[in-house]
């Protein structure tokens, strides 16, 4: 024993001897470099951690945030399309600053004549014009739209001092505000409601032939900033695309619209007594014991009647909300309703539905089955649903979410026909922007910042619910295979995840499906489901009613699964690298007792003879001259040197369980592409079976460009695939397989024609 130490101790210095030596003549002295390594820890790129946001990824003991109350008073007027509003808000400086102005967001201002949003992108003229747009973007009146103030007012009655810029007003306090303070003011304003239909927009009116109107009424009234240690005032500009960050605090609404119109909104309904008819109150009651099906709560038949007229009188629709970040609101006398009640363990929340008739028989059948299946999929990821209610209204050409209420496409043919492309989309927005709840309305994000983080993650869970409520839906966005395409493209229109929204070329690829496609590889095949499960709920439940980071995400998936991801998160989300993954040559290798050429060589580098090597076992190449055919019947079992060492080492029972293999196979993996992922084997072998193996992404730490792995197997390979499912955006499927796939397209046309 102490002889072959020796021999073995003589070979390692005598090896790293010479690879010292032979590398100093090849390589003079060259300038270093800083830690080029694809697995280099991400501290660089993440901001310090403080007592506000920790090293875990968790809040810490200092962690503060603002708090906001709005009572309000809204008039819907139908008649002429425009909306006014009277609000007291009162603003909780929980924070350690002392604050001289507060930042109100002003998003209709978007529209207002003099708004800069037309400016900003450019283009040149179209190839052709209907006679409608040319007058619009040539000849047409600007629309009037914009927020007007009639006042901004201190709690008694004295002006407040305010500056507009665009969508952003600043309100010079009397004095500063100091740390664990509140300030009250009033905001008196009216705007013109636009027809979002020819104007666009995430809220507007949705004009009908026979006069009607359905109202998706958000982002409407002037609403506070967040401020936080993180970017102090959020207070960028609003330019279309990426939406907002707001605060959290409890409303009290009033919305006065015709008597005639059906209304839901953001919070509970206080006075439905008043606002609904005698059966529609019953109904209403009913719906919140009905676990199974959909209850009616305002019937089709009751909604076309309403249709024929147009009220002059007026009611009024109270609402409560408590610890939300923002109020929407719906109205139309074309509204059916229907409700059902959803049970979250042992609480009720309920799920409605408002839509034309223009939607039935679609949304009669599924859209109020979709709220309830999206509120306990998400709730099993993150955390239970915690408000009382959630909404999906239908509205042409949207699909857009505030807190417990969304607007969704979908209709059939007039004939009520409808194809399984409109009920899978419309199946599909509905969870998506009802899944929003949950992304940022509770975990609540940075929006205008950071898109990916509300638009990315629930684009992923919203995967998991589809599948929940139909196990071959179609899912359209978010899967691996799904992304290549646009991570193969163009380089100059490609921008990292890690961008602010309104600054990327493609903007769904961007902030929704790659990030989507990104998690979907962490919980499948990097991390596992039940490692990822527990940190993403880890996540959820830390920032509920928060404002977390990227930082924060990255952080929590990290500490609470013991798998440093470093390497995913920058390759992933801070580059627009790609993965490509492929098979550069397979060589099969038998066993032997009797020393090779290359040990022979190794013997007389080091000055020794072969008879000094210690016993031992060898490959030999099957492409090698010293290859014999008898080579192919030895069995590692039949040499005594192991044996011995198995009978020494191992129990009986022991000795059972071992592997017998026969053949070993030199597998060189090659990688093209810029990205570090797993590499996911399949063997097909003669017999007709198959196994898998998948080496972890750190396969790839000393050597970025090729690795080499030996796989002993028992039985003889056939084919060998890299990543057969596509689970890991691999770009290019043509070097995936081996023997490598030389078939045309042209081969396969054929084949197929011949079959069928």
């Amino acid at each position: 024993m102490f002889k072959k130490t020796i021999h073995f101790i003589v070979i390692s210095l005598i090896s790293t001897m010479l690879f010292a030596q032979t590398t100093e003549q090849k390589n003079p002295v060259k300038k270093g470099h800083y830690n080029i390594s694809k697995f280099k820890q991400l501290k660089q790129e993440l901001p310090t951690p403080n007592n506000q946001h920790t090293a875990s990824g968790a809040p810490g003991y200092e962690y503060t945030q603002q708090k906001v109350d709005y009572k309000m008073n809204i008039i819907l007027d139908d008649e002429h399309q425009k909306i006014f509003g009277e609000e007291t808000i009162t603003y909780h400086n929980n924070s350690k600053d002392n604050l001289e102005y507060l930042w109100v967001q002003l998003d209709q201002n978007m529209r207002a004549p003099n708004s800069k949003t037309p400016d900003i992108n450019g283009g040149g003229p179209g190839v052709l014009y209907s006679p409608s747009k040319f007058t619009k973007s040539f000849m047409g009146k600007p629309f009037q739209g914009g927020i007007n103030l009639d006042y901004v007012k201190n709690s008694d009655g004295t002006p407040l001092s305010y500056t507009v810029n665009q969508t952003m007003m600043r309100i010079d306090l009397p004095k500063p505000l100091a740390a664990g303070a509140t300030f009250n003011f009033k905001i008196k304003w009216w705007y013109n409601i636009n027809d979002y239909i020819a104007l666009q927009g995430r809220s507007g009116y949705e004009p009908f032939p026979d006069g009607n109107k359905i109202y998706i009424i958000a982002q409407f009234f002037p609403r506070l900033a967040v401020y936080n240690n993180v970017e102090g005032w959020q207070n960028m500009q609003f330019w279309g695309r990426s939406e907002f960050a707001l605060e959290f605090g409890d409303y009290e609404v009033s919305i006065t619209t015709p008597k005639d119109h059906i209304l839901n909104a953001t919070g509970v309904l206080q006075n439905p007594k008043e606002v609904f008819t005698k059966k529609q109150f019953k109904r209403y009651e009913e719906a919140k014991k009905s676990f199974d099906k959909p209850l009616v709560i305002v019937t089709q038949e009751e909604a076309e009647k309403a249709e024929m007229g147009h009220a002059k009188k007026t009611k009024t629709w109270k609402f409560k909300a408590k610890n939300v970040r923002d109020f929407a609101f719906a109205s139309s006398r074309k509204f059916i309703w229907d409700a059902m009640a959803v049970d979250m363990h042992g609480r009720t929340v309920m799920a409605y539905s408002l839509y034309p008739k223009e939607g039935n028989p679609l949304w009669g059948k599924h859209s109020t089955k979709v709220v309830a299946n999206t509120l306990k999929v998400y709730s099993e990821h993150t955390i239970d649903f915690p408000y009382p209610q959630a909404t999906s209204v239908n509205a042409k050409r949207q699909g857009m979410e505030y807190p417990m209420i969304c607007w969704n496409y979908g209709r059939p043919k007039a004939d009520g026909t409808y194809t399984d492309r409109t009920k899978h989309g419309m199946i599909g927005v509905v969870t998506h922007e009802v899944g929003h709840n949950f992304f940022p309305m509770i975990i609540n994000s940075d929006e205008r910042q950071w898109t990916w983080m509300d638009e990315g993650l629930n684009s992923f869970v919203q995967i998991l619910a589809e599948k929940a409520y139909d196990k071959n839906f179609p899912i359209s966005r978010g899967l691996p295979k799904q992304i290549t395409g646009y991570m193969k493209g163009d380089q100059s229109r490609i921008a990292p995840i890690m961008s602010q929204g309104d600054n990327v070329f493609n903007f769904g690829s961007n902030a929704y499906a790659k990030p989507a496609a990104g998690l979907y590889m962490l919980r499948q095949t990097i991390m596992g489901p039940k490692l990822f499960d527990k940190a993403f709920k880890t996540y959820a439940k830390r920032w509920a009613f928060k404002h977390p980071t990227p930082a924060d995400f990255f952080r929590t998936m990290e500490d609470a699964s013991a798998m440093d991801l470093d390497w995913f998160w920058r390759g992933w989300f801070y580059t627009t690298g790609s993965n490509d993954i492929g098979i550069k040559s397979v060589k099969k290798y038998y066993v032997t007792n009797k020393p090779t050429k290359r040990a022979q060589n190794m013997a007389k580098r080091y000055g020794i003879t072969i008879d000094q090597l210690p016993p031992a076992l060898y490959l030999v190449s099957e492409d090698s001259d010293e290859f014999t055919k008898e080579m192919k019947t030895n069995k590692p079992k039949d040499f005594p040197l192991l044996k011995n060492y198995i009978n020494k080492n191992f129990t009986p029972q022991e000795q059972k369980t071992l592997k017998t293999p026969k053949y070993f196979y030199e597998l060189t993996f090659e990688k093209p592409g810029d990205l570090v992922m797993p590499i996911i084997v399949e063997f097909q072998y003669e017999d007709g079976t198959k196994e898998r193996k998948q080496y972890p992404a750190q396969i790839w730490r000393l050597n970025d460009k090729e690795v080499t792995k030996v796989f002993p197997s028992a039985k003889a390979i056939k084919k060998i695939v890299i990543d057969p499912d596509n689970e890991t955006a691999d770009v290019n499927l043509k070097n995936n397989s081996w023997p490598k796939n030389t078939e045309s397209k042209f081969d396969k046309f054929k084949k197929q024609r011949i079959k069928s």
